[in-house]
This record gives C-alpha cells, sequence and structure tokens, in this order.
C-alpha cells in the first residue's frame, strides 16, 4: 500500500467514526471537505513564479537578499521540539488530515510581518498554530502588532480541538486574540470592527466559495501595501478568481519547497 493509499484510508476511517458521532454535524461538514480533496487546478511552469521569495520583497520594497530569513530556521526548530515534546507530530497531515504550514510558507509569513509591520493582522485556520507563532514571533521583534486568529475546530474529529494552538506558549500570547468559529460567522464583524488590516493569512477551508469569500471581506479594509498569503490554491480557482476581479493587487503564485503545495501571495498596489 503506498502512502497515498494509506492516506486515504485513514480519511475514510475518520469520516465514519465522525458520521457515526455526529450524523448532523458530519453531514454538514462533508461537502465541503470533499470539495477541498479532490479539486485540482494545473499551474503551467509559466505560471509558477521560481523567484517568488526574491520578488514578494521587491514587491515588499524590502533588501534582497534579505538578512532577516536566517533567524527562521531556529524560530521553526523552537517550534518543533516544542511539538515533539507535547507528543505531536510536525509537518504535512499531522492535525488529522490538514497539515501544519511548511517552511516556504512560513519564510513568506516572517518577511513580511516582519518587513511590512503591519498592526492589524488576521489569519483563518490554526491547526497546531505554526503560523501564528511565527507571525506572534515577527511581531515581537517589530513591538508592533495585533493578530486576529478565527478559526473553527475540527468539523470531523473534535477531539483535536485539544491540540490547536500549541505552537504558542502562553508566554507569546500578549498580541494574539483566538476567535472560536467560522469566517462566515466572525470575519466580517472583525473586519469592520479593525477598519484597516495589512496582512491576512488564508489557511481554513480551502475550497473557492470559502477562499474568495475571505478574501473579499479583508479586500474592503486592506490597505495599500497590505498583502494577502493564501495557502493551498491549486484545489480551486478562487486564488485565480479575486485576481482577475482586483487588478489593484500584484499576485504571486508559488510552490512550496516540498513541491507538494501552492500558495498564492496578493499584493495591494501602493504604500
Amino acid at each position: 500500500m503506498t502512502l497515498g493509499e494509506s492516506l486515504s484510508r485513514q480519511r475514510l476511517v475518520r469520516m465514519v467514526r465522525a458520521l457515526a458521532a455526529d450524523p448532523i454535524g458530519a453531514s454538514r461538514a462533508l461537502p465541503g471537505e470533499l470539495r477541498q480533496r479532490h479539486g485540482s487546478v494545473k499551474y503551467a511552469d509559466g505560471e509558477m513564479d521560481r523567484a517568488w521569495f526574491e520578488h514578494l520583497h521587491e514587491l515588499l520594497g524590502a533588501p534582497w537578499p534579505c538578512a532577516e530569513i536566517e533567524a527562521l530556521p531556529n524560530l521553526l526548530a523552537e517550534i518543533n521540539d516544542l511539538l515533539t515534546a507535547e507528543g505531536l507530530a510536525t509537518g504535512r497531515h499531522t492535525y488529522g488530515w490538514y497539515s501544519d504550514a511548511e517552511v516556504s510558507l512560513c519564510s513568506a509569513v516572517w518577511c513580511t510581518t516582519l518587513h511590512r509591520r503591519p498592526e492589524n493582522v488576521i489569519e483563518t485556520g490554526v491547526a497546531h498554530g505554526v503560523t501564528s507563532r511565527v507571525i506572534l514571533e515577527a511581531m515581537r521583534r517589530n513591538d508592533r502588532g495585533q493578530l486576529w486568529s478565527i478559526d473553527l475546530p475540527h468539523p470531523l474529529e473534535p477531539q483535536l480541538h485539544a491540540q490547536t494552538g500549541v505552537a504558542v506558549p502562553e508566554d507569546r500570547r500578549d498580541r494574539w486574540t483566538y476567535l472560536e468559529g467560522s469566517s462566515r460567522q466572525r470575519l466580517g464583524s472583525l473586519v469592520a470592527e479593525l477598519g484597516q488590516v495589512g496582512l491576512f493569512v488564508h489557511d481554513s477551508l480551502h475550497t473557492a466559495q470559502n477562499t474568495l469569500f475571505e478574501m473579499e471581506q479583508v479586500a474592503s479594509a486592506m490597505l495599500p501595501g497590505g498583502v494577502m498569503l493564501v495557502d493551498d490554491i491549486k484545489s480551486h480557482n478562487g486564488f485565480g478568481a479575486f485576481a482577475r476581479r482586483h487588478r489593484d493587487y500584484e499576485t504571486l503564485v508559488c510552490e512550496s519547497e516540498d513541491k507538494i503545495g501552492v500558495f498564492g501571495i496578493a499584493v495591494k498596489s501602493g504604500r
């Protein structure tokens, strides 16, 4: 049995268990879960920006090569050690069948937060909190900013909720507000309350409908020069649809370091 076949079998078993434990809740969650698992967008070589990290720094108006990135490996190693000490695995498919952010997305998050120095940051989707921790550590270095994280507990494995955000220790939570619920419930009112957003990270349900909804909500308050980092855009065409609608955003399509995932970057024109 291949690794892919083994993961598919594990997912099927989890779905059956979830349906047995909570037929109504699981039935509501399954359509979206299946769409994000079985959708696929093929990006041609010309659409992938192989020098995306350098080009991101150009869009940020930041120096290249970037000296700030040298501190990230030690932070990621510290996060890995923390999760290991909690008896948790790290990497892909370690939060149910979801994954924590890998090194490429973490690099984009780290440098964007350090160079753009955003006052208000919103993320959707937390899992173990790897992205949250990276943002908060960058804010700590900046001595500036507040992070709001909207997260809906795993719809098919509620027991995983106890692991949510464990990568963020108590002494790193002073700039962090965790909002439990879906982005449909929470995001619009949060954006309206904040009024301005400098950085948005999408890592929740990866369907075109949900991704477009979140990006459009945040776009209404995105500052000139603000950045959206959108994970897992190869399972749907939502990111491309947003880029076509909003010509005032410069976009990059980026392949993850492990060649498994694809994420998008959208930077609003102006400073």
